[in-house]
């Protein structure tokens, strides 16, 4: 227990010197453009490719769920605020932790067993300077922008599944949409993206900073980073949700 809470204490301490060192100068900007580029290069077939079953059984069972009801013309916005709101930053970001994250973890973690790191606090450069705050920060970008390409991906494919397999009516779709959203829930969709992207690159930085000696103790960290993120993204998804839907009072309420 005592080690899990020191665990937990040292993320927050990471997250702490993070944000402290990014307005240090120099700033990495080189760094951060190769490893934004890295992680979307990584990240964003993957995610459309995930975006497009998500959104298509998001449509498929609220379609099925509002004829039952009677309430057909609802199908857009229900599915739309779903993709917007929840599957979206999800998918995002489990995709940048699995692919981007464990990258950074695996990298990170070679460099602490090759004693990269003590090197370069010998000689006076900070290592949370210089590698991780570009990293986070790369996430961060990655997750913003992967955020609304997959929105947008999600929605077509319900859009397409909904009209087209279901038969449902196009117009009813894109309308009942307008009269239901309204920005909040676009903004609440790109918070999440940007709370992801940062937990899941300071979780990748911490487990590659503290790998144990050895191969196999950075194949564990990446394990760990992977799963770790996904139980935190969960978690932190549930709170920022169930906070939004008691605080914003939806549209027409």
């Amino acid at each position: 227990m005592s080690r899990g809470l020191d665990q937990v204490g040292a993320l927050f301490a990471l997250g702490l010197d993070t944000f402290r060192a990014a307005f240090r100068r120099p700033f990495a900007a080189r760094e951060l453009l190769d490893q934004f580029w890295f992680v979307t290069s990584v990240s964003w077939i993957p995610a459309m490719l995930v975006a497009i079953p998500f959104g298509a059984v998001i449509a498929l069972q609220l379609g099925t769920l509002t004829v039952q009801i009677g309430a057909q013309s609802f199908t857009g916005a229900a599915s739309v605020l779903a993709v917007v709101q929840q599957a979206a930053p999800i998918v995002t970001s489990l995709v940048i932790a699995g692919a981007g994250g464990a990258a950074i973890c695996a990298d990170l973690g070679s460099r602490t067993i090759r004693d990269e790191i003590d090197a370069m606090r010998v000689i006076a450069v900070d290592p949370i300077q210089a590698l991780v705050v570009p990293r986070v920060l790369a996430c961060v970008l990655a997750a913003v922008l992967l955020n609304g390409l997959v929105s947008v991906v999600g929605v077509l494919g319900g859009y397409f599944f909904n009209v087209i397999i279901q038969g449902g009516t196009p117009g009813a779709y894109l309308s009942s949409f307008t009269a239901l959203a309204q920005l909040s829930d676009l903004w609440v969709g790109e918070l999440k993206a940007v709370l992801f992207g940062l937990i899941a690159g300071l979780v990748a930085a911490f487990r590659g900073l503290n790998t144990k000696p050895g191969p196999k103790g950075v194949g564990e960290a990446v394990n760990q980073s992977v799963v770790v993120t996904f139980l935190l993204l969960f978690f932190v998804n549930f709170v920022i949700t169930t906070l939004y839907l008691e605080l914003v009072p939806g549209k027409g309420a």
